[in-house]
């Protein structure tokens, strides 16, 4: 076993990880362009934000996933770990975190017709937390395109 070391610089040679980062800030940065063009003014929030199309939750764990089974085979337990955290974290997308952006609505449209009535001074909840199928399904097949270009290209640089 290798001694830990503080200033292990090996990290930024990890291509699954770099591959899984980029895929997130991509996915965002679609998200930024998206709404620059229906608003046409940059709103840097959609770079951090959760929601939208496409979703860079499932880009992510996508990119991961497919970086992973490039590079250390897609029969090594390590894919197989990333695969089964993929297909949770876009599940969780599309229904539990979907469905929670829904009560959200519904729970500002109650606060909405209380403070009308000037019974209730509240927080606007928010909304977009979770991603409908559509969105999930465009982030899963970003993640798995922009990894794979990544990841080929990287090794094909490192020789």
């Amino acid at each position: 076993m290798n001694p830990i070391h503080p200033f292990d610089l090996s990290v930024f040679s990890n291509i699954p990880l770099w591959a899984a980062f980029f895929s997130w800030c991509s996915a965002q940065a679609i998200k930024l362009a998206i709404d620059f063009a229906k608003t046409r003014r940059v709103d840097f929030r959609y770079f951090v934000s959760t929601g939208g199309m496409p979703s860079a939750h499932s880009a992510t764990v996508t990119g991961l996933a497919t970086s992973l089974g490039l590079t250390q085979g897609w029969d090594a337990p390590v894919t197989a770990l990333a695969s089964v955290f993929a297909i949770i974290t876009m599940f969780d997308a599309a229904t539990v975190r979907h469905a929670a952006g829904l009560q959200a609505q519904v729970l500002n449209e109650i606060v909405e017709e209380l403070r009308k009535e000037r019974r209730l001074r509240a927080a606007k909840l928010k909304e977009l937390l979770g991603h409908t199928r559509t969105e999930v399904l465009a982030g899963f097949l970003w993640g798995i395109a922009f990894s794979t270009a990544f990841t080929l290209a990287w090794v094909r640089l490192r020789g």
